[in-house]
């Protein structure tokens, strides 16, 4: 038996091998050939057997099957000590098409960082010209006309919005690919707040309530306000935490969009199958968004326009990264967005749909990575 036959390419190997190695007689020379024609035969003749005075020769297979021998003991002394196998995993061919580029994702972290800390500075700006509620009163709204305010409806708000940020936190700590979907998410936070900075700085609507309490305005007060943007940045930006005492920036919600935003992600990137999730998570981003309004917080255009810029731009995003084909389609009208090559330049080396596949997000320890082998090799067969 060869060495070869030992080793098998199928994982299934049994600590217990047994290996019936046989010995036969050599085959005896064939006798020489006569001389034809009185001509003797082209063949050398072959040796006569010895007689019984002289030693056999050694057979020269002896010595491979010895080697043959010992490979098979010390193969059966090394599975006998290690009961356990290794599972040896091949990288798919889709490996080489998602590459992870972490360096990408933290310039679209960098990107987030600068368009919500922009925020900030924008927020105390527009503060300061937000008309006093003696000279403009609240505009009209609809829902406000059928809906009264009730008080803690906003703490409800952003209680739902933490939970979804966390949830989906732990989630994108948990997937395979966290660094292309890290990039997208970053990407997305930062493009949202960016167009929120425009229409909150173009457009300075008055407070939608009397109950709303503003600061003062600090009018040429640098310093002043260069402790308020770091109070808000501190603070996340909510009125749980106190850090939010300004006012001006209603067009559009900011929490409108982090709860969409958050249960997009969460549904995106989550299996199917895991659908009273997703419900859970609906019913926290829906609850959340409807309370804005019952706080009387958010204007409903506030509220209409974040949930419109959230979902479009989350989904014409992801349709350019999911459909490859679109990518250099000549009439993909979303190749004329201003974000296209910043897309390009986020998406340009992942050539496949993301799967969904999930992994610890530290190295496990010696001892636990040997039992999850184990496992996973046993519901493989």
């Amino acid at each position: 038996m060869a060495a070869s036959e030992l080793i098998q390419d199928d994982d299934d190997i049994r600590p217990h091998v047994e290996v019936n190695v046989t010995t036969t007689n050599p085959v005896s020379p064939p006798p020489p050939q006569r001389a034809v024609n009185g001509k003797a035969s082209l063949h050398a003749p072959s040796p006569s057997p010895p007689t019984a005075g002289e030693p056999r020769p050694e057979v020269g297979g002896v010595g491979s099957l010895l080697m043959q021998h010992q490979l098979v003991r010390s193969l059966t002394r090394g599975l006998r000590r290690h009961c356990d196998y290794v599972k040896i995993s091949v990288p798919e061919e889709r490996a080489d098409r998602l590459p992870r580029e972490w360096w990408k994702t933290g310039v679209a972290f960098l990107y987030a960082v600068f368009n919500l800390v922009f925020t900030t500075v924008v927020i105390t700006v527009v503060h300061e010209r937000v008309p006093d509620k003696s000279v403009s009163p609240p505009l009209p709204d609809k829902f406000f006309d059928y809906v009264d305010r009730v008080p803690w409806a906003f703490t409800v708000t952003e209680v739902n919005g933490l939970i979804l940020v966390g949830l989906w936190l732990i989630q994108w700590l948990l997937l395979e690919h966290k660094s292309i979907v890290g990039r997208r998410c970053f990407f997305l936070i930062g493009t949202l707040y960016m167009y929120r900075c425009i229409t909150m700085y173009v457009t300075t609507l008055p407070v939608p309530g009397r109950h709303m309490v503003c600061a003062p305005k600090l009018y040429n007060d640098s310093t002043g306000k260069i402790w308020r943007i770091l109070r808000l940045i501190s603070g996340g930006g909510l009125s749980l935490t106190g850090s939010h005492m300004m006012c001006g920036d209603f067009l559009y919600s900011g929490h409108t969009v982090m709860c969409t935003l958050s249960y997009l992600f969460i549904k995106e990137y989550s299996p199917r199958w895991m659908w009273w999730y997703h419900w859970f998570c609906w019913v926290l981003s829906a609850s959340g968004v409807i309370c804005i309004l019952v706080a009387h917080e958010h204007y409903s255009i506030d509220v209409l326009v974040g949930y419109i810029a959230t979902t479009r731009i989350f989904w014409w995003y992801h349709t350019m990264a999911n459909t490859h084909a679109l990518r250099e389609a000549p009439n993909n009208f979303l190749l004329r967005t201003w974000w296209n090559p910043i897309f390009n330049f986020l998406e340009r080396n992942v050539q496949t749909t993301v799967p969904l596949v999930f992994s610890w997000p530290v190295p496990l320890p010696a001892s636990c990575r040997q039992r999850y082998r184990m496992v996973e090799g046993g519901r493989d067969e």
